[in-house]
């Protein structure tokens, strides 16, 4: 029995690795995301879903440092608006934005903590190396308070998070 307990853990831990590694990604997939892929259909989330590139109504760009913050830190949208925000790491460690409500970003950051080698690749992130520039594509169709935060390990406990509003 501790046998298959144990070959269950480790393709659990194989596979989480295999999904979330920062290492294995190549530079540029990391630096870049932009709405939903071909092959996947958007994913509606409780802050927004990822957005049409061609529909960006608005871009923002989002300074990224090694003072473990966001410049701007708040941003306010209107509901059904589109945005491509920019971001980049005027750092010398990787950072990255992820959007979600502030009890995911928590949660995720909990799990960086314990992972600080796991990647995650969504179309509510990117992850910018020193130095570089990134962006995603996203459309704010539910009105709310939602986060932004950096989820590399230790950022977002250093304070590396922000704000946006979406207005009806």
């Amino acid at each position: 029995m501790k046998t298959i307990k144990f070959i269950a853990a480790s393709a659990l831990l194989a596979s989480a690795g295999a999904v979330f590694s920062h290492e294995g990604a190549a530079p540029d997939t990391h630096a870049h995301h932009g709405g939903a892929t071909a092959t996947a259909p958007a994913e509606q989330t409780p802050f927004g879903i990822a957005g049409d590139a061609r529909k960006v109504q608005r871009t923002i760009t989002l300074r990224m440092g090694d003072d473990m913050r966001f410049t701007p830190s708040h941003l306010t949208v209107k509901r059904g608006e589109t945005l491509r925000l920019r971001v980049q790491n005027q750092g010398q460690v990787m950072h990255e934005i992820v959007l979600g409500t502030p009890g995911s970003l928590s949660g995720h950051a909990q799990m960086m903590q314990q992972h600080p080698g796991m990647a995650h690749d969504a179309p509510h992130m990117a992850h910018v190396a020193p130095g570089q520039k990134g962006e995603l594509v996203w459309q704010f169709n539910r009105a709310g308070e939602f986060d932004f935060a950096c989820l590399v390990a230790g950022h977002f406990e250093a304070g590396m998070k922000g704000t946006i509003t979406v207005k009806p």
